[in-house]
C-alpha cells in the first residue's frame, strides 16, 4: 500500500472537485483534475481537440480564479494542477497514489466510474468517494477484493480550503492501514480535522447539523418567529457563525440543503425523528421557483437592487415576498454580547426567560437529545460528534460541549419537562457520579466513553500544542494584564498576548522585554504566539487617539519608540526568536511578526501594514522591516536599482495591502522564502517550538543589521509624480497624498543619496518623525475615530 501521497487524481470538476484539487495544490501536492467530455459542441468547435475535450476541467480552473473567498492560496498553485477528461486520460490514473471520486450523487454513475477506475489504478492506490450519503456497499458492488481493501469515503466540506472537517468512513473490507495513511495525510499535509463516521446517511456533521436546521424551521413556525430573529438568536450569541441558520442555507444553496434533508427523510426510515427531515411546503416552493440562495441571487435573503444593492431584504415565509429587515432586539442577546467566554454566553442565552431564550433553549435541548440518541449509530463517541459539528458547521462548541456548558443534569431535567428524550447512556453516566461529558486529567482533555462506562483521554496528534496545556501544567514564568511568558519545555519559552483582539499596548511591549531578559538568561529561544482567534489586530488605536486628542505627544512618542526598540531587540538578541502568526496579523501584529529571526506562519494568515486606513504610517518599525525583507541581500549593492523594489514596498504599505494567505504574504515580502508554513493551525506552536530549538541547537548567530542604498529626494519625487496624477484624477484625496508623501520620504531614506548607506536606526527615526506628524493631523484623528465607531476606513 502507498505510504507517501505525492499525486492525487480528482474525478469530477464541479465546485467540490475543483475545490479539493485546489486545496491539494495549496498544500503542495500535485493534482490531476478530470471531468467528462462535453456531450455537445457549440457551432464551429473542433470536437477532436484537447481544448474541447478538456473543456469542463479547464473551465473549473477559470472558476477557481473568480470565486470569493478564494479557494487558492496563491496564483502559483495552478502549476500543480493538470487537467484532462474521463475518456482520454484514465490511463494516467496509474501515476496517482490516491484517486478521489467527486461526481454526481447517483449510485449507477459512481458504480460505472469505479469499474473503469479499477482497470487503470495501481494495485496499491487508495480510492475514495466524496459522497455525503451513498453507502460503501452500494458503491463498491461488483468490484474486486483489492479495490474494496483500498476503498473508503473521504467527505470534504465546502469551501474546502476554509472548512476544517474531513469525515472518514471505512467499509467492512477497508484495510486499517489505508485509513491511517489518509488520516495522517489529511491532518498533517492538508491541515484538516479528522472525524470518524459510520456508513450511515449523511454521516455525522450533516446528520446533526441538518437536523438542527430543520428542527429550528419547524419550531419557528409554531412561535411565529421571523428569519432575521432566528438568525440573530442562532448566531454568535449561541456560539455559531454569523451566517446562523438561514444565511447558511443561502450560502450552501437551497437545492443542496433540501437534497441532503430529503436524503435523510428517504433513507432513515428507522429514525424516530424522521418527520423533522420532511421538506416544508414553503421550502419546496422556493426551490421550484429557483430561489436557491446566493447562486440564484436570492433565497431567504436578497440584495435590494433599488437601493444600489446596499440593503439586504428578508423573506416573509407566509407570502414568499421580500420585505425590509426588522431590527431585532432581545434583552438576552443584548446581555450576551458582553460575555467573552463562549460557554458562559451560550448558557446565559439558554437560561434567559425572554422569547429568544425560550426559543434557543427549546431548539437546542431537542438537538442535544437527538445527538445523544445517535451514538453509537453514527459515531462511537461524543468527541467525533462534537468535532464533526464544530469543524463542519463552524460552531464554537459541539452539541455535548453545549450540554456541558448548560449543565448535564439540568439538561436532562429540562428535556423531560419539555417532553424530550435523552439517551439512556446519559442518565447512566450521571448515575455513576460523572457530571460532565468532558474533563481534564493530568493536564489532558478527557471524555466519557460510553461502551467502557469510563473516562478516556481525547486522542490528539503529538504535534498539537495549546497555551491551555501550559496553563494546566502551571508553566507560567511571569505575566501582566496583556501578556504572559510560559515555559514550553526543552529550553523554549512562549510569549502569549491576551489583550482585547491581542492589540499591542504598553503591557505587551514591557512583556516583550521581560521575555527576552528571562530567555537570554535561562533558556535557548523564544516563540511568540497564542491560542486566540487572531494573532494580533494591531496597535491599540483608542489609547493613541485619546493621547493625540489631549495633545500628549510625548507619551505617543515614548510608546512607539519603545515598540520599535522591542522589535529591534528581538531581532538582534543572542537567542533566536520565532514568531507564529495566524489569521488577522495587522499593523503592530505584522511588525512583531517581522521583528523575529524566523516566522512559522499558519497557512491561513491575513497579514498587512494597514495603518494608512487610519491616516497613519507604520510606527513600530514596519517600513524599515518590509524594506529589509524585500531588498534582502542586495540592500547595499551598488549595481542594484532600488526604485522598482521601493515601489513594491510603497504600494504594499500605501494601499494597505493585506495578504490573504501565508503564501501571498511571502509574495508581498511580509515573509521570506526561508519562513515556514504550517497547514494545520493546531500544530502551529509545536512547529514554531521545533523551529526555535533547531536554530538554537544549530549554532544560532543574530543577523547583522542591514544598511540600505536609497535614492533620497529623487526617489520621493518620482513617487510623488504618480501621486499628483492620482489626485488630479480624483483617485486619492489631498490627505491621502500627504500621508503617501510622508511614507515616500521615509522609504527613500530622507535627505540621502545613493552614495551613502542608510542605517536601520536612521530609517526608524524617519518613520517616527512621519508617524508623529500624522497623528497630530485633525483629518487623521477623524479617520481613527471613524474606524473605532464604524469598523471601516473613512475617505476624507
Amino acid at each position: 500500500m502507498t505510504t507517501r501521497i505525492r499525486k492525487v487524481a480528482v474525478l469530477g470538476a464541479g465546485v467540490m472537485g475543483s475545490g479539493i484539487a485546489a486545496h491539494l495544490a495549496n498544500s503542495g501536492v500535485r493534482a490531476l483534475l478530470l471531468d467528462i467530455v462535453p456531450p455537445k459542441a457549440a457551432p464551429g468547435e473542433d470536437t477532436a481537440s484537447k481544448a474541447f475535450r478538456n473543456k469542463f476541467a479547464q473551465g473549473a480552473l477559470a472558476n477557481l480564479r473568480k470565486q470569493k473567498p478564494s479557494p487558492i492560496v496563491s496564483e502559483q498553485v495552478f502549476t500543480a494542477i493538470e487537467v484532462g477528461n474521463l475518456e482520454d486520460d484514465l490511463a494516467r490514473l496509474a501515476e496517482c497514489d490516491w484517486i478521489i471520486e467527486v461526481v454526481k450523487e447517483d449510485l449507477s454513475v459512481k458504480q460505472a466510474l469505479f469499474a473503469k477506475v479499477e482497470k487503470h489504478a495501481r494495485k496499491d492506490a487508495i480510492i475514495s468517494s466524496n459522497t455525503s450519503g451513498l453507502s460503501i456497499v452500494g458503491m463498491t458492488e461488483g468490484r474486486g477484493a483489492e479495490f474494496k481493501k483500498n476503498f473508503l469515503v473521504t467527505h470534504f466540506f465546502n469551501p474546502v480550503r476554509y472548512m476544517k472537517l474531513l469525515e472518514l468512513v471505512s467499509g467492512q473490507h477497508t484495510d486499517p492501514e489505508v485509513v491511517k495513511t489518509i488520516h495522517r495525510f489529511g491532518e498533517e499535509v492538508l491541515g484538516k480535522g479528522i472525524v470518524y463516521g459510520k456508513d450511515t446517511t449523511n454521516f455525522i456533521a450533516n446528520r446533526i447539523g441538518v437536523y438542527g436546521m430543520m428542527r429550528t424551521i419547524s419550531e419557528m413556525s409554531k412561535t411565529e418567529m421571523t428569519i432575521e430573529e432566528v438568525d440573530k438568536i442562532f448566531g454568535p450569541a449561541m456560539g455559531r457563525p454569523k451566517s446562523a441558520v438561514f444565511r447558511t442555507a443561502d450560502i450552501v444553496g437551497l437545492d443542496t440543503f433540501t437534497h441532503v434533508a430529503k436524503n435523510c427523510y428517504d433513507t432513515l426510515t428507522h429514525d424516530e425523528e424522521r418527520d423533522v427531515f420532511a421538506i416544508p411546503d414553503f421550502l419546496q416552493k422556493m426551490v421550484e421557483k429557483g430561489m436557491l440562495g446566493d447562486k440564484s441571487g436570492g433565497g431567504f435573503y436578497k440584495k435590494d437592487k433599488s437601493a444600489g444593492g446596499k440593503d439586504i431584504l428578508a423573506l416573509d415565509l407566509k407570502s414568499l415576498e421580500y420585505r425590509p429587515q426588522a431590527k431585532v432586539r432581545f434583552d438576552s442577546l443584548g446581555a450576551a454580547k458582553d460575555i467573552e467566554d463562549v460557554r458562559e454566553r451560550v448558557a446565559s442565552v439558554m437560561n434567559a426567560k425572554d422569547k429568544a431564550g425560550t426559543f434557543a433553549e427549546r431548539v437546542t435541548l431537542d438537538v442535544l437529545a437527538y445527538s445523544s440518541r445517535r451514538i453509537p449509530e453514527i459515531a462511537d463517541d461524543v468527541v467525533n460528534v462534537d468535532r464533526g459539528v464544530r469543524w463542519g458547521f463552524g460552531w464554537d462548541l459541539g452539541p455535548f460541549e453545549v450540554w456541558d456548558a448548560y449543565g448535564v443534569q439540568k439538561g436532562v431535567e429540562r428535556m423531560k419537562a419539555l417532553g424530550l428524550k435523552p439517551a439512556a447512556w446519559v442518565e447512566e453516566m450521571l448515575a455513576k457520579g460523572r457530571t460532565s461529558f468532558y474533563g481534564v486529567k493530568d493536564g489532558r482533555d478527557t471524555y466519557w466513553d460510553i461502551p467502557s462506562r469510563s473516562e478516556k483521554t481525547v486522542v490528539e496528534n503529538a504535534r498539537t500544542f495549546r497555551v491551555e496545556y501550559l496553563k494546566r501544567g502551571n508553566k507560567k514564568i511571569t505575566g501582566n494584564d496583556s501578556a504572559t511568558l510560559w515555559d514550553m519545555g526543552d529550553g523554549a519559552t512562549l510569549l502569549e498576548f491576551h489583550s482585547k483582539m491581542n492589540s499591542i499596548d504598553d503591557d505587551i511591549i514591557a512583556m516583550m522585554n521581560t521575555a527576552l531578559d528571562e530567555t537570554e538568561k535561562n533558556h535557548k529561544g523564544l516563540v511568540i504566539g497564542n491560542d486566540g482567534s487572531n494573532f494580533s489586530a494591531g496597535a491599540n488605536i483608542m489609547a493613541m487617539l485619546m493621547a493625540a486628542k489631549s495633545e500628549d505627544f510625548d507619551s505617543i512618542r515614548a510608546m512607539a519608540s519603545k515598540f520599535q526598540q522591542a522589535n529591534q531587540r528581538m531581532r538582534y538578541s543572542p537567542v533566536p526568536v520565532v514568531t507564529a502568526p495566524f489569521n488577522l496579523t495587522l499593523g503592530g501584529g505584522a511588525e512583531v511578526t517581522m521583528g523575529g529571526n524566523a516566522v512559522q506562519a499558519s497557512a491561513e494568515l491575513y497579514m498587512g501594514l494597514v495603518e494608512v486606513g487610519v491616516g497613519l504610517i507604520p510606527g513600530g518599525g514596519g517600513t524599515m522591516m518590509l524594506l529589509r525583507n524585500v531588498f534582502g541581500a542586495y540592500a547595499a549593492d551598488k549595481d542594484f536599482d532600488s526604485l522598482p523594489f521601493l515601489k513594491k514596498v510603497f504600494l504594499a504599505i500605501g494601499t494597505a495591502k493585506v495578504a490573504t494567505s501565508a503564501e501571498e504574504a511571502r509574495e508581498f515580502g511580509f515573509l521570506s522564502a526561508q519562513d515556514g508554513i504550517t497547514g494545520n493551525r493546531d500544530f502551529l506552536l509545536s512547529d514554531a517550538k521545533s523551529r526555535v530549538l533547531g536554530l538554537a541547537n544549530g549554532g544560532f548567530r543574530p543577523p547583522r543589521p542591514t544598511r540600505f542604498r536609497l535614492p533620497g529626494p529623487n526617489g520621493a519625487a518620482t513617487i510623488d509624480m504618480m501621486l499628483y496624477d492620482m489626485q488630479l484624477n480624483n483617485q486619492i484625496s489631498a490627505h491621502d497624498r500627504k500621508i503617501a508623501q510622508k511614507l515616500a520620504r521615509v522609504l527613500s531614506g530622507g535627505d540621502t543619496s545613493p552614495s551613502v548607506l542608510v542605517s536601520e536606526d536612521r530609517l526608524l527615526e524617519l518613520e517616527m518623525e512621519a508617524f508623529l506628524s500624522l497623528i497630530g493631523e485633525e483629518k487623521t484623528q477623524d479617520r481613527m475615530m471613524f474606524m473605532l465607531e464604524k469598523g471601516k476606513p473613512l475617505r476624507n
